[in-house]
């Protein structure tokens, strides 16, 4: 069998790991509640769906589509970066849509990359951050991005410790997996660093509504002559609940859209055109969904957090995403982040992503995707205002202890090549007051209960909220969710 040279460089995922036993333990009747893989559960806005629906019954949205995306999205696109960030896009030189953000950055790497350049990257990150580069022929510094470290400085530090120096950088704030992130300043200095050392910056900024406790996102693009160095995708998937539809974006500096365009030509023909028409209805349409999608994560956080640090599981708030990244428990720190996903999806039947998928400092950390409704977070007896879900199947997070069981940390690498994890014990709480013969358990009652016309209405099913975020979200029809 040959051997291929960029399969070569390719380590073995990690989620699939836990993924395969996630898919096992289901096919023989196990109710796994799942905080794994970051694919939004909730619905997308229904006034987009029948946009959709309309334009998909026309028989000329059916033929072949443009590379670059079709003229009214780029200006709708234009519109609202003027509105949200007050920053001017040409949509004819400084837009192209994506097919969604892996294809965009993909792409964009072979259209930029030569063999033997070197890319920075924060580690831990988001596998298409590194693997795009790496694919494309580069070699990856590590920058490491650490609670509370100064990643600015430790980008000019990776920069000059390197040969030959980095000529691009690939940044994502707020940041999958560790949900970090930055103000305005933090960009200012990357771009003036950038412009000096002639480095093309790559900004993914998917989570950029997905924001909480009055933080504001920042877009690099803000920064007076950001242009010069810079370009920043943005993905429909997380902010419209349409990760699905795979509609995405890419703005800035114009050469760099310019070659992503031309490698793209070579390669697709646009994505499918009634999903871009239905984008535009979104982008240009009422953005009260957005609120009341962000009001739903909010609230599984909030749930979330609490229920971990009430179990003796230290876990900070974060400000954005739709995640939590937590360090493991420390009486379980020697199994290391693999083999603790694994004894937690076997059991307290809850799959988590592993945070050593992410890259190497993510080792000692797992990550919660926040795509279990409230109704299954809900589960602590002294959350106030909660009542049993009717549909609830009584589900419970069991942290169990280790009663003659010894550990040792593992030093098997589970990748290879160019990502080559190690396992590094990490620090945490205790899961519980339990002893180490008993198990501490995560039960209780649900979600709020809706109003009674509407849960006759809805034929017992029960509202994505709390009470303290229902001003906010309202429990509107299309958010509705229960297992």
């Amino acid at each position: 069998m040959n051997q291929f040279y960029r399969i070569q460089r390719l380590p073995p995922y990690v989620f699939n790991i836990v993924n395969e036993l996630k898919s096992k333990a289901r096919a023989q009747g196990e109710d796994i509640i799942d905080f794994g893989m970051g694919n939004p559960d909730l619905a997308t806005p229904p006034h987009v769906v029948e946009k959709l629906v309309e334009a998909a019954r026309k028989p000329r949205n059916h033929r072949y589509s443009a590379s670059r995306g079709i003229t009214k999205l780029r200006f709708a696109i234009s519109d609202w970066y003027r509105r949200r960030f007050d920053v001017p896009i040409d949509p004819e030189t400084e837009a192209i849509v994506v097919i969604g953000v892996k294809e965009g950055l993909s792409h964009l790497a072979l259209a930029i990359v030569e063999p033997g350049d070197v890319a920075l990257v924060p580690n831990p990150t988001y596998p298409i951050h590194l693997y795009s580069m790496v694919i494309a022929g580069a070699d990856v510094r590590s920058v490491p991005l650490t609670a509370g470290c100064d990643l600015y400085q430790r980008i000019v530090d990776a920069y000059h410790e390197t040969w030959p120096r980095p000529k691009h950088l690939v940044l994502s704030f707020p940041h999958n997996p560790t949900c970090q992130t930055v103000e305005l300043d933090f960009f200012t200095r990357v771009v003036e660093f950038a412009r000096t050392n002639s480095i093309i910056v790559i900004h993914d900024f998917a989570y950029a509504d997905l924001v909480f406790d009055g933080y504001v996102a920042p877009s690099i693009l803000q920064v007076p002559g950001a242009k010069d160095v810079a370009v920043e995708f943005f993905s429909m998937s997380k902010s419209y609940n349409m990760p699905g539809w795979r509609v995405g974006f890419c703005v800035g500096n114009a050469d760099i859209v310019a070659a992503l365009a031309r490698m793209k030509s070579y390669l697709d023909y646009g994505l499918f055109q009634p999903i871009q028409i239905a984008a535009i209805i979104a982008m240009k349409g009422p953005q009260q969904c957005v609120r009341e999608i962000v009001a739903a994560y909010q609230a599984r956080r909030d749930v979330l957090v609490d229920g971990l640090n009430r179990l003796g599981w230290p876990c900070e708030r974060p400000r954005g995403t739709m995640f939590v990244w937590a360090r493991i428990p420390e009486r379980y720190h020697a199994m290391g982040t693999l083999e603790f996903c694994k004894f937690a999806l076997s059991e307290a039947k809850v799959a988590l992503s592993p945070g050593v998928g992410f890259g190497q400092q993510g080792e000692g950390y797992v990550r919660f995707a926040l795509v279990t409704p409230v109704c299954q977070l809900c589960r602590l007896p002294s959350v106030p205002g909660c009542a049993p879900c009717p549909r609830s199947s009584g589900l419970h997070l069991r942290v169990p202890g280790l009663q003659g069981r010894r550990l040792e940390a593992s030093s098997k690498t589970i990748s290879q090549g160019i990502h080559r994890p190690g396992w590094i014990p990490m620090h945490g709480g205790h899961t519980s007051q339990a002893q180490p013969n008993e198990t501490a358990v995560w039960r209780g009652s649900s979600c709020p209960p809706l109003r009674s016309e509407r849960r006759q209405e809805q034929n017992e099913t029960c509202s994505d909220s709390l009470p303290h975020a229902a001003a906010a979200l309202q429990a509107p029809p299309w958010l509705l969710s229960c297992p």
